[in-house]
C-alpha cells in the first residue's frame, strides 16, 4: 500500500492551497482517508478525515471554516482545500488510510490508521 502526499510547499499567509493524498495498493472505495498534521517538537494532530462514500467528513476544530476535504474515487485520490492559511498552519501533512465498513466513523486518532504516505511540507510566511 503507498500513499503519496503532494501540493505541499511555501505559501504566504492568508493564501489557500489545495494538497493531494493518491493511493495505491489498497481498494480505495472501502478505505477512510485522514489528513493529520505534524509542526516540529509537536505531536501528530487531526486535521480533516472523509469516508467511503465522501459523504461523512469531519474537521479539527482549528480548521473547521477554513478547510475542506473531498475525495474522487475514480482518480484514488483524496484532497485537503485549505483557505486563509495561518501561520500556525505550518507542518508536515501526512494522509493515513484505513479500510472500514460503509458506516464507520471519522477517526481522529493516529493509532487506529494502518497506512501512511510520507507527508508533504507546508511553510507559511507572514
Amino acid at each position: 500500500v503507498q500513499l503519496q502526499a503532494s501540493g505541499g510547499g511555501l505559501v504566504q499567509s492568508g493564501d489557500s492551497l489545495k494538497l493531494s493524498c493518491t493511493v495505491s495498493g489498497l481498494t480505495f472505495t472501502r478505505a477512510m482517508i485522514t489528513w493529520f498534521r505534524q509542526a516540529p517538537g509537536k505531536e501528530r494532530e487531526f486535521v480533516a478525515g472523509i469516508g467511503r462514500s465522501g459523504g461523512d467528513r469531519r474537521y479539527a476544530d482549528s480548521v473547521k471554516g477554513r478547510v475542506t476535504i473531498s475525495r474522487d474515487n475514480s482518480k484514488k485520490t483524496v484532497y485537503l482545500q485549505m483557505i486563509n492559511v495561518r501561520p500556525e498552519d505550518a507542518a508536515t501533512y501526512l494522509c493515513a488510510a484505513k479500510s472500514v465498513i460503509l458506516t464507520a466513523p471519522i477517526l481522529s486518532t493516529p493509532e487506529e490508521y494502518s497506512y501512511w504516505g510520507q507527508g508533504t511540507q507546508v511553510t507559511v510566511s507572514s
